[in-house]
């Protein structure tokens, strides 16, 4: 391994210039140059042996071990074209082979030669293992195989000779600047990959707040100012008017990422039931402890949102003579409602549809607010059984103050 340092250290210089080089796509020049290099190897050892194979004690062993190491070599060729083939197993077979070409080199070669600085049987193909353990798993990685092949030249070719030590040298701080570099490339990669994600999402967010303001924003204020002006008693309208205009400023404190109008702190508490009861009519009926469920009011409000949106399924979706019904179970752990009709159901993987559709309305209304406050929306539903939604809270997630426990 004598000459095998110097033209190892040469190597990887080109490898780390064709990741800085390579920007975005750093997995693929990099690997691309490794396997090149373990091909080139390969031929460098092999006519360095044909040289000099003469002057080995055991010049057939040598072809041996240079057969073998030409077919995997040939035969791993693809497994170094990316970190996905390039398996653990793979580079410990590289080092192996690595590692036991080294040691036969101080067995079948002459010692005088040895001593005057005679290369191994691989040569330079001992730094494509190091490169290839800096590039699946870091500079940590190629320090490990660096230090592995540097024992065995030490003890197998040479012993701790001027050479030896300077090659190894070399080896390891090329093959450990190659894998910070790495470390550091794909590091940056990663941040702006995010960073591309999160510009590619406010700018989806900036479609749908002109979409909105375009259409929903639009035709909330016309019912507002309809139902403002409805004649006397218009009550409906007069509340139809109102509940739009406090939708249509909630929908623009939310496309201005400000707080929502009217929002209740979350430590204040609230009963479930008072938000519950209006569900009440000869379709739904709510069945609630005779004692106050008590939550954090922010919990409570989503916790009855989902409530409603579950609700507002039973009555587009159940069927006009369908019923539900409403249970309040309120536990020292967590407070749960479950949702139950007797309609139609739907069958398995028709949510799932619904949602690939843009109908989002039990992923995110129902879904999406009981993740948010740490709790769980479970569903469950057959062709003609009916659908019951069960919405469960835990107390510790919802932020309820100690005296509601």
């Amino acid at each position: 391994m004598t000459d095998g340092g110097r033209a190892g250290a040469a190597r990887p210089g080109t490898v780390g210039g064709a990741v800085a080089a390579g920007g975005m796509s750093v997995e693929l020049p990099l690997w691309r140059a490794i396997s090149s290099f373990r091909v080139l190897a390969l031929c460098y050892a092999l006519l360095r042996y044909f040289d000099s194979y003469l002057a080995f004690l055991h010049p057939v062993a040598g072809w041996i071990y240079l057969g073998a190491l030409t077919l995997w070599t040939l035969a791993s060729t693809r497994a170094f074209s990316g970190p996905q083939r390039c398996t653990w197993y793979v580079l410990a077979t590289d080092l192996t082979l690595a590692v036991t070409g080294i040691v036969m080199s101080g067995m079948v070669d002459d010692p005088a030669r040895i001593s005057h600085g005679a290369p191994t049987l691989p040569t330079i193909w001992a730094a494509g293992t190091v490169l290839g353990f800096a590039g699946r798993g870091g500079w940590r990685w190629a320090a490990a195989a660096g230090s592995v092949i540097g024992v065995a030249n030490i003890l197998g070719h040479g012993g701790a000779t001027g050479d030896n030590l300077h090659n190894i040298v070399l080896l390891m701080v090329a093959g450990c600047a190659i894998g910070y570099v790495i470390e550091l490339a794909r590091a940056s990669e990663a941040t702006l990959t995010r960073a591309l994600q999160v510009e590619a999402a406010t700018r989806e967010r900036e479609r749908l707040s002109r979409d909105i303001h375009d259409g929903v924003l639009q035709v909330l204020a016309l019912v507002q100012r309809r139902g403002t002006e409805a004649p006397a008693g218009g009550d409906d309208l007069t509340e139809l008017g109102r509940l739009a205009g406090e939708q249509e400023r909630a929908l623009r404190a939310l496309m201005s990422g400000g707080p929502l109008p009217e929002q209740r702190a979350p430590e204040q508490p609230q009963d479930l039931r008072t938000l519950l009861t209006p569900h009440t009519d000869e379709r739904v009926t709510v069945s609630a402890p005779g004692t106050p469920v008590l939550l954090p009011g922010r919990t409570a409000g989503e916790l009855a949102a989902a409530v409603g949106a579950a609700v507002d399924n039973v009555r587009r979706h159940a069927g006009p003579g369908a019923r539900a019904w409403i249970l309040v179970e309120d536990e020292p752990e967590a407070v749960t409602v479950s949702v139950r009709d007797d309609g139609p159901g739907f069958a398995p993987g028709r949510l799932g549809e619904a949602e690939r559709a843009g109908r989002l309305g039990v992923s995110q209304s129902i879904r999406g607010r009981l993740l948010d406050l740490g709790g769980t929306a479970e569903l469950y539903s057959s062709p003609g059984e009916g659908v019951e939604v069960e919405l469960r809270v835990p107390r510790t997630a919802s932020g309820a103050p100690a005296g509601l426990l």
